[in-house]
């Protein structure tokens, strides 16, 4: 399979790099240097793909009973509530439905740098609150009271 594949990418360079040909030189070596680099390539890149399995093959337990019992990680609409209208149009748009920042723009009748701002603030706001939820949930926040 992963000869199959360096084939096709080969013959896929072969195609891109067809003007890079001089006419009237030998077309072994010219193939031949592709195909090295080709095969260089694929080995960097299973080297880069091994590497980073490697790195993710063990990932930590969930820490269990941290916190106070039933405490729970507040959702995404108690964290957003909180914010202004216009900050949480900008973030539902931006990270639920996936648009970019020139689409929100034109939704919301702004320019990008009107919708990075408001997701800027709505980001900052949501860190304070999370960090504060997080630390009544932990029971920091009741220690330092």
């Amino acid at each position: 399979m992963e000869a199959e594949d360096l084939l096709q990418n080969t013959w896929l360079r072969i195609h891109k790099a067809r003007h890079t040909y001089r006419k009237g030189a030998p077309v072994l070596p010219w193939v031949f240097a592709i195909a090295k680099h080709v095969r260089v390539d694929g080995y960097r890149k299973r080297r880069r793909i091994q590497q980073h399995e490697g790195a993710t093959e063990s990932l930590p337990e969930p820490a269990v009973g941290r916190g106070r019992p039933g405490a729970e990680m507040p959702t995404f609409e108690y964290l957003i509530a909180s914010l202004p209208e216009s900050q949480r149009e900008v973030l539902t748009m931006l990270k639920v439905n996936g648009l970019s920042m020139e689409e929100v723009a034109s939704a919301t009748s702004s320019s990008v740098g009107a919708v990075k701002q408001k997701a800027s603030r709505a980001y900052a706001k949501l860190r304070i609150l999370f960090s504060d939820s997080k630390e009544w949930s932990t029971g920091r926040k009741e220690a330092t009271e």
